[in-house]
């Protein structure tokens, strides 16, 4: 799943990217309010945690400006303890659930957890491809009906490829939904794990396919 967090404390906000990074998702750190209200009318998610207090534009105003194009995207509200009044707004505005500062990560994971659930989310389905099942919701790879143990960076990649099956995947954007926008990282380092993910899925009637200075390709094997 791909969440992005938008939160001007930069340690709270990469330690939130540590944790869900780890649990194989990817996660993108957004520090002003403007940028991120730009970010999410390009690129979207799949979940957002938003601060209410941001330089630029308000979390309230981000969360204003998608409700009203019409983005249902799930949206978990992070706010001091002072401030009732502006978890009441956001409420009313169409967030899904908020957090107040200090919690626990723990929490954090339940409540996306709970939300997936609750929205039934298209991660939240499993997508057969070929003999193998992929359950978004408990981020679990079987192939009939046996768990493969797939380790979270190929998890990362095979969720990226199989979110725009049909479709080239250029590399930077796979790079950016494994490590995170703006991680400080080459676009070559994901092509080990790439390469990994196609040996494991190679006898599975699936194939990554590589188009040459363009990214990747998933297709099932004919």
């Amino acid at each position: 799943m791909r969440i992005v967090i938008v939160e001007d404390n930069e340690t709270l906000a990469n330690a939130i990217a540590y944790r869900l990074r780890d649990r194989g998702h990817s996660a993108d750190v957004l520090v002003d309010g403007d940028a991120a209200d730009l970010y999410l009318v390009q690129e979207g998610a799949d979940l957002v945690v938003l601060d209410i207090n941001l330089p630029g534009k308000s979390g309230l105003d981000i969360l204003k400006a998608l409700r009203g194009r019409g983005d249902g995207v799930p949206v978990i509200l992070l706010t001091a303890r002072t401030e009732t009044s502006d978890r009441v707004s956001g409420l009313d505005m169409g967030a899904d659930d908020y957090l107040v500062k200090p919690f626990e990560m723990d929490e954090l994971e339940a409540r996306i957890r709970a939300l997936s659930r609750r929205k039934q989310l298209d991660y939240g389905a499993q997508e057969t491809i070929g003999d193998l099942e992929f359950d978004r919701a408990s981020r679990q790879v079987s192939v009939k009906g046996e768990v493969l143990e797939v380790p979270r960076r190929e998890l990362a990649v095979l969720e990226c490829l199989l979110e725009r099956r049909g479709r080239i995947v250029p590399k930077n954007q796979l790079t950016d939904y494994v490590y995170g926008v703006g991680a400080d990282v080459e676009a070559s380092a994901v092509e080990p794990h790439v390469s990994r993910l196609r040996k494991r899925l190679q006898n599975l009637g699936i194939r990554i396919k590589t188009a040459r200075g363009l990214g990747y390709l998933l297709e099932v094997v004919k």
